[in-house]
């Protein structure tokens, strides 16, 4: 079964962006296959256009449409996901999610957007069909730090709740694939993730 990490920041390398990898790292040691798409890395005109045509574009709604899994991640800007995002999913069919499992993330600046993945995104998701939209993970800039070696780190409370995240998509996998899940491993939230390395970084550029 694959999954497909999907990121609406329009800024590559992003706090959001590295997290969402980091994710995807961690469920790859669980036996997972993942592909990335970054929506800023689709051409624009084709993509405000809806242009169907496109060869770029048409792959991108392929690569939803062969996932087993989502996790899309995005900054939240103006109390929402970003409209680069809005934009992609505007793409998808009315049941472009339909049997796929999703688990929902963003970054912002404070904790005062915490609610916004539920208000925001998860109606969306729902409403393109998908099966089962887990509990989203939010997290501001105060709880992820990006060190050029070390990589991504996470505070104690974000780590153990993208642990748990990890943990109910794997599962959700598994049972998907007529399994049973492996039990769980406990992770030391101590340990910094490391995530991005082959991004370029400098520290005037820690985006959402």
């Amino acid at each position: 079964m694959s999954i497909l990490l999907l990121g609406g920041s329009p800024q590559l390398p992003s706090s959001s962006s590295r997290l969402l990898l980091h994710i995807g790292e961690q469920l790859a040691l669980q036996g997972h296959s993942y592909a990335k798409l970054h929506v800023r890395d689709l051409p624009a005109r084709a993509l405000l256009l809806a242009d169907y045509d496109d060869v770029t574009i048409a792959r991108a709604v392929r690569a939803v449409a062969d996932a087993d899994a989502i996790v899309i991640a995005t900054p939240i800007y103006k109390a929402s996901y970003t409209g680069l995002l809005k934009a992609f999913l505007d793409l998808l069919p009315q049941d472009g999610l339909a049997g796929k499992l999703v688990l929902p993330l963003a970054t912002g600046g404070g904790h005062a957007h915490t609610l916004a993945l539920d208000y925001a995104l998860r109606p969306v998701l729902h409403a393109l069909g998908a099966k089962q939209v887990f509990t989203s993970i939010y997290a501001n800039a105060q709880q992820l730090d990006w060190h050029e070696e070390r990589g991504l780190s996470l505070d104690v409370p974000i780590a153990e709740r993208v642990l748990a995240g990890i943990e109910e998509l794997s599962t959700g996998l598994f049972v998907l694939q007529g399994q049973r899940p492996p039990a769980p491993v406990a992770a030391d939230a101590s340990v910094p993730g490391r995530s991005l390395r082959d991004q370029p970084y400098a520290p005037h550029y820690q985006a959402a």
